[in-house]
């Protein structure tokens, strides 16, 4: 590498997103309860994820949807890879590789999957499809299925048993 490539690189780092410090090394009473870096899960993903995750969203072997807002499960993963990652930030040790390994890597590689994530039938480039992929088909089961404590922890089950 010469220097005018290190240049860049080091150049390249003021566009990247700086994770927040840990707790501080001064011990505390820990007590007191951390506040959230993001106000929300689109702070989230435009401030911190999005310039975080570089890949070549071709459509083909990753996909993505600019508009990931509008699709239901990319806002349920994306708001829980946040509140872990809130979570996790504060555990100096293992925090940040724990998010990597166990939040991060599963939700992306389900939300990047262009053959059965959630964003299959729209494009990086072309954006949110007009035709959105249809919702789980289910079927309402017999109430009393329900009854059984094997599906059911409230004690009216339980009394509904017995009965």
């Amino acid at each position: 590498m010469n220097d005018d490539e290190l240049e860049m690189l080091l150049a390249d780092d003021d566009d990247l997103p700086t994770p927040p410090a840990g707790p501080s090394p001064s011990g505390g009473s820990g007590e007191e309860e951390a506040q959230p870096v993001f106000d929300n899960v689109e702070d989230f993903v435009v401030e911190y994820l999005s310039p975080l995750i570089s890949r070549r969203l071709n459509g083909a072997t990753l996909t993505w949807c600019p508009q990931w807002f509008l699709h239901a499960e990319a806002i349920a993963r994306l708001t829980a890879m946040w509140r872990a990652w809130e979570h996790l930030r504060l555990d100096p040790a293992l925090g940040s590789s724990t998010w990597w390994i166990h939040h991060a890597d599963p939700h992306l590689s389900v939300l990047f999957d262009p053959d059965s994530g959630p964003f299959a039938a729209c494009s990086p480039t072309d954006g949110h499809s007009p035709h959105p992929l249809d919702p789980l088909p289910v079927e309402r089961a017999d109430p009393r299925l329900w009854l059984g404590t094997a599906f059911s922890t409230t004690a009216a089950a339980a009394e509904k048993l017995a009965d």
